[in-house]
């Protein structure tokens, strides 16, 4: 059963998402097309276990969707305006100052309560 997210929930999914460089490259690829994990892992250039455990994190957040072809699973985005959301964020300027860290150094981002 699919739950609507409310808006800050979503932004805080997408935030969560984009967290990781691995799963950015992820969604950057799939924004392109529907892949299998097979694939996704050789265009990456990670191993099959870091992948899933990127896609599980990207099904919990609802940015991409499983679908069965045969016997093999076939990802997508979830929603196709996800690809055009994901164009918007990359063109965007950002404003960065070069001798300030988003994230100070061994702090990592941290979801929720956990």
């Amino acid at each position: 059963m699919f739950v609507a997210a409310t808006d800050v929930e979503a932004l805080a999914r997408f935030g969560r998402a984009l967290a990781d460089p691995i799963r950015c490259r992820l969604l950057i690829e799939l924004s392109r097309a529907a892949a299998h994990p097979v694939d996704l892992a050789d265009t990456l250039g990670i191993s099959r276990t870091r992948l899933s455990n990127h896609l599980a994190c990207l099904r919990g957040c609802g940015l991409v969707v499983a679908v069965p072809i045969g016997r093999r699973l076939r990802y997508e985005l979830a929603d196709p305006r996800l690809a055009d959301a994901l164009r918007s964020l990359e063109s965007v300027v950002l404003a960065a100052d070069p001798d300030v860290a988003c994230i100070p150094p061994g702090e990592g981002f941290r979801f929720g309560n956990r």
